[in-house]
């Protein structure tokens, strides 16, 4: 079905998202954090993943819980939707470009969750959003997922232009790994027979 629901509430935050890795990049996000939602957009927009998203979090603290429980909450969804993973392609890549930045993410959906960061941004925060909380983001997204995920900025100066890069990039890959491969049938695409 491809299809995943998730509920997930701890004392920091309260977040309900469900996605469609058949759709069409519809999304109806609302995290209570303007630069994130918009991120996020992206991220749906891109994937071509259908994201609906509510949180409420701690934000009187700052955004950290609610961007990092948004990742965990969307990286169960995934894993939940993939199911056994029987059909899809697996691997995905994504050279972007937005202005002065230059990204690449390549992924796997392994099951063995690994992040490897190189994106160093020129400045602290991005209006009131901190920086840091775009790595935080796809850390839980990759940990929850069961993703190998290698994100790399290869040109950038512009703190929103390589945070927007890197979403539009992992959401390039991500649409590429989840698709049916046509010439698989039903295989599970790993010579274990299972992911």
């Amino acid at each position: 079905m491809r299809k995943a629901s998730i509920s997930r509430k701890t004392s920091e935050t309260a977040i309900t998202a469900s996605l469609d890795l058949d759709g069409s990049g519809q999304f109806d996000v609302a995290t209570g954090v303007g630069f994130f939602d918009h991120m996020l957009e992206q991220l749906t927009r891109h994937s071509l993943i259908d994201i609906t998203l509510r949180a409420e979090g701690d934000l009187h603290i700052d955004d950290h819980h609610t961007v990092e429980d948004c990742g965990i909450a969307l990286g169960q969804a995934l894993a939940q939707a993939l199911g056994d993973k029987r059909g899809i392609r697996r691997y995905g890549s994504c050279l972007l470009p937005m202005d002065d930045a230059l990204v690449r993410a390549a992924l796997d959906l392994s099951g063995r969750p690994f992040l490897v960061w190189q994106l160093a941004f020129p400045t602290q925060k991005i209006g009131n959003f901190d920086t840091e909380l775009v790595r935080e983001f796809f850390q839980a997204l990759s940990t929850h997922g069961g993703i190998t995920l290698h994100v790399s900025a290869l040109a950038g100066i512009n703190s929103h232009h390589m945070a927007e890069a890197a979403f539009k990039a992992v959401a390039r890959a991500l649409r590429e790994a989840v698709e049916p491969d046509p010439r698989k049938g039903d295989a599970v695409p790993s010579t274990k027979g299972s992911l």
